[in-house]
């Protein structure tokens, strides 16, 4: 009686070992529930497992007892990569179970092979190559699926993310949540410490904080992005004990353009809030500079956000004769009132912060009081400039719409209401944040 073909030999043990299957099945599950701790507690029951393997040993007997077939149906091992993936099983995890279960399946089959004699065995050892092969089509079907699922389930997380961010920046809930819920589903607590960073891009298309997110992580910063054109968003979670200089260190080092970075606040719900100011220290900065800008949390500063037109006029009525000086001298006489302020009005503590003679300092002030509607005496005149130096110090372009009044300007002229510079409109929520 002749040999049978390898094919022949080959396709008879597929179908004896068919016959076995569900015992083949049950064992695979026990091997890899035993070997994988994953399955041993899981979302994926034992029937549910079983069923999954018996379609891949399902998968490898049909092609095994016909070799003529032109396709291979991959749609078994389709539906169980993307049914992992939505169940958040590892993908090695995942791969794990087929590389056990398919070298239980090779022992299964080499020992029915055996039964059969030694001419069905070396058939098999010859087709050997073509058994890994169709566990290799398996396996990579497998894993196509699943990283498929993954990305189309990031994306979704992404988009609902970017909506929960957007509904924090426009103070408003959305589809319905609370800020409570808004806070969960971010991972956030709804009381905390948080600040928003704005940034601009300095090239269209690319990130303008590049490898922050991976900074961020290591200090145990929690992040939620929005991407706006040109822009980005992030609202950020501080650990109770991080220092928010050191936050905004990171961002310092990751910056490739403006960025503007809100005072700390304290619940979440204040988050349209924090994106004005860092809106402000964002378009206060230098236009094409990398700069990182926090804005403090001070009734002053609050004050000059509130509008920059009025801002403008203030300002331009308590400095204007005095911004119209040459930049040099202008720039001594603001150093120097900043310090004398900072310093309770005390000229020699004013002057160790300036390096100067403390005469030198009285001299200045006697000088800045030239330009001012009164002496420093005046506790009214002493509010408007800290509000005017306040207001320049948040807004640095307000320095360059000088009045165009004679640097000698007598205070009686300085005390006139001087028409605006030209106009500026304030600070406006960006479109579609």
């Amino acid at each position: 009686m002749p040999e049978e073909s390898p094919n022949t030999a080959i396709a008879i043990l597929a179908e004896a070992l068919r016959a076995k299957l569900d015992g083949i099945v049950v064992g695979m599950a026990e091997l890899v529930v035993r070997e994988i701790e994953f399955y041993r507690n899981t979302v994926v029951s034992t029937e549910e497992l079983q069923e999954a393997l018996r379609h891949s040993v399902g998968f490898i007997l049909t092609h095994l007892a016909d070799p003529k077939l032109a396709s291979v149906d991959v749609s078994a091992p389709l539906a169980t990569g993307r049914k992992r993936a939505l169940q958040g099983a590892p993908l090695p995890e995942v791969l794990r179970v087929y590389r056990l279960s398919f070298a239980y399946f090779w022992d299964q089959l080499l020992a029915e092979a055996q039964e059969f004699g030694e001419s069905t065995t070396r058939a098999l050892l010859v087709s050997a190559t073509r058994v890994w092969a169709l566990s290799d089509i398996y396996s990579s079907a497998l894993t196509d699926s699943y990283r498929e699922a993954v990305a189309e389930r990031m994306v979704e997380t992404d988009r609902r993310r970017s909506a929960l961010v957007a509904a924090l920046l426009d103070g408003q809930a959305a589809g319905g949540d609370t800020g409570w819920e808004l806070a969960r589903t971010l991972g956030f607590p709804y009381q905390g410490r948080f600040v928003v960073l704005m940034a601009e891009a300095a090239v269209a298309a690319e990130s303008p904080l590049p490898h922050l997110e991976a900074r961020l992580r290591a200090l145990d910063v929690a992040s939620a992005w929005r991407a706006q054109s040109g822009h980005e968003i992030a609202v950020l979670s501080l650990a109770r004990k991080q220092s928010p200089l050191t936050v905004v260190a990171a961002v310092r080092d990751c910056a490739t353009g403006r960025v503007g970075v809100s005072p700390v606040y304290h619940q979440l719900d204040h988050t349209e809030s924090a994106l004005r100011y860092a809106q402000v220290a964002l378009e206060s900065l230098t236009a094409g500079v990398a700069e990182v800008r926090q804005l403090d949390d001070t009734p002053l500063t609050e004050l000059v956000m509130s509008n920059l037109d009025t801002t403008r006029r203030a300002v331009n009525r308590v400095l204007g004769g005095l911004l119209s000086l040459p930049e040099g001298e202008r720039t001594t006489l603001l150093a120097t009132a900043r310090a004398w302020l900072k310093a309770h009005g005390s000229a020699a503590e004013a002057a160790q912060v300036l390096y100067c003679h403390e005469n030198t300092v009285r001299y200045r002030i006697r000088r800045l009081e030239e330009y001012l509607r009164g002496p420093l005496d005046d506790p009214t005149i002493i509010a408007e400039l800290a509000l005017a130096l306040n207001a320049v110090g948040t807004f640095p372009t307000l320095l360059e719409q000088r009045t165009l009044r004679p640097p000698s300007s007598p205070r009686s002229v300085v005390q006139q209401v001087h028409a605006p510079a030209t106009r500026h409109s304030s600070p406006v929520p960006i479109e579609g944040v």
